[in-house]
């Protein structure tokens, strides 16, 4: 049974969250908090697998609760939930921790579908939101920056953007997990990034692999 806690301030639409993700007998709503340090409190009682994360709240808006919730957990997944206008949310949220982002808009099966897939380790993004945020990339959009990526890296970054965990990268490559984890960590200092999402952004935007996005996307 997967565990989900929804975070939202406005509470009847909490509720109706509640009521289309119970709706599939294999989640479990655990809690409805109204703001990140509620969430967080509540994460320590249930340890839920996924947290429904909105952006816009008093008090402690989901930008700090995904941070407070991952520093707590990193075990705990972290979906946020956006309109298409908080890229820069988006972005912030990304930063802290956050293993995906939905428009508020999305109907009853793509939501209940997208937290499964991001409790099972896909990056779940959404395409208009997406876009916002590879716009953001300064680098022209055929050209590959200069920088010294070895075969090996390119073809992890492939494996990280089509949603591969550290074990199966690490099966693919045949190589371990320990070293998995350590490259990443050089390729996000090489690039300045902070995490597998914006690598993934960043390897689609310029070009490291050849895939298309079409409405919301798992990478």
């Amino acid at each position: 049974m997967i565990k989900v806690l929804i975070t939202e301030d406005k509470r009847l639409i909490g509720e109706g969250f509640k009521f289309i993700i119970e709706s599939d007998e294999e989640i479990n709503v655990v809690g409805l908090a109204l703001n990140g340090y509620e969430a967080l409190e509540m994460c320590k009682i249930h340890k839920p697998d996924l947290v429904l994360m909105d952006l816009k709240m008093p008090c402690c808006d989901g930008i700090e609760g995904t941070k407070l919730i991952k520093s707590f957990s990193a075990n705990i997944k972290v979906l946020v939930l956006t309109t298409f206008d908080d890229d820069e949310m988006v972005s912030a949220a990304l930063k802290n921790g956050a293993d995906g982002y939905i428009l508020k808009d999305i109907n009853a099966e793509k939501l209940i579908s997208t937290i499964k897939g991001t409790v099972e380790g896909l990056n779940v993004i959404d395409e208009n939101v997406y876009q916002n945020i590879v716009n953001k990339f300064n680098q022209p959009d055929n050209q590959k920056p200069e920088y010294a990526l070895t075969d090996r890296e390119i073809k992890l970054i492939e494996l990280v953007v089509y949603g591969k965990s550290n074990k199966e990268i690490a099966a693919n490559l045949n190589i371990t997990e320990g070293r998995v984890k350590n490259i990443i960590t050089s390729i996000l200092s090489k690039l300045g990034l902070s995490d597998r999402t914006s690598l993934a952004v960043y390897a689609v935007k310029n070009k490291y692999i050849n895939k298309r996005f079409e409405s919301d996307n798992v990478l």
